[in-house]
């Protein structure tokens, strides 16, 4: 590889983690065999990760702070980030995860020998402290490895967005790569649904541009408070983010594709 070439660009948004993002950063910016450039965007007004960040003194580290503070809409930042970014793959790192040792040379290597798909992404494996939370996040992840390689197997795009849409997630957005001109494709992430803008934005992603799965470990993710796990009931803000997300694949897919993979979702996939 040429000297200042970029392989993968990390935008990492961030907010009052000035702890675990350390440890994040690290995990990828130590990855062998890829040169890996991290844009951190602070989403905090007044800089919570700042020093900790710049304290790790790795000059492939940028760090900004969001002009315009999201309110905890995780995809505004990464808008900022990402069109700052020099890689042609870039990873949606979340600041308190951890991506394994050789998971971006494996990916990276995928990309290489399918040209034509525009994501990668591979197995999640849940850590943190011992509690009921551990051990259903763990049972998940277990499940939605068996189920991206029966999925793999089809060989299907709208198999994978079938699931993404209507069913179990069969993978997230922290243990998937994509390339750079599917984004620039998309216009961006899209900011509409209030919550799980990263699966609004992985369907139709997957749908136009194909996904490859790789049996191995991609993410460790760090299970503790976050919207998901702090909020006694968001059955309601989900039900809404996913009739949004839903009725915009629609829009732009067309009825007929989304009532297909609807009726695949009720029926074969179900059972996968």
């Amino acid at each position: 590889m040429a000297s200042g070439v970029i392989d993968i660009s990390v935008v990492m948004a961030t907010y009052r983690r000035p702890n675990s993002i350390v440890s994040a950063l690290r995990s990828v910016l130590d990855q062998q065999g890829v040169r890996v450039e991290a844009i951190v965007v602070d989403d905090c007004p007044d800089g919570s990760a700042e020093a900790a960040v710049r304290g790790l003194g790795d000059s492939r580290i940028r760090y900004l702070r969001n002009p315009h503070p999201s309110n905890g809409r995780p995809a505004v930042p990464r808008n900022v980030g990402w069109p700052l970014s020099g890689g042609e793959i870039l990873h949606f790192a979340d600041d308190d995860d951890l991506v394994p040792e050789g998971y971006y040379a494996d990916a990276l290597a995928e990309f290489r020998r399918s040209p034509n798909i525009g994501l990668v992404f591979g197995n999640i494996e849940a850590f943190g402290e011992p509690s009921r939370s551990l051990a259903d996040d763990q049972a998940l992840c277990r499940r939605a490895a068996r189920r991206a390689a029966r999925l793999q197997r089809l060989g299907s795009a709208r198999a994978f967005t079938a699931h993404l849409l209507f069913l179990e997630l069969p993978f997230v957005g922290g243990a998937t790569l994509v390339r750079r001109r599917c984004v620039e494709a998309l216009g961006g992430l899209p900011v509409g649904t209030e919550i799980v803008e990263d699966i609004d934005f992985l369907a139709r992603a997957t749908r136009r541009f194909g996904v490859k799965y790789l049996n191995r470990t991609a993410l460790h993710y760090r299970v503790g408070p976050s919207l998901m796990h702090s909020q006694a009931d968001l059955s309601g803000a989900l039900e809404r983010s996913y009739r949004h997300l839903q009725r915009e694949y629609r829009r732009q897919f067309g009825a007929l594709d989304f009532y297909a993979l609807k009726i695949a979702a009720r029926t074969v996939l179900r059972f996968l």
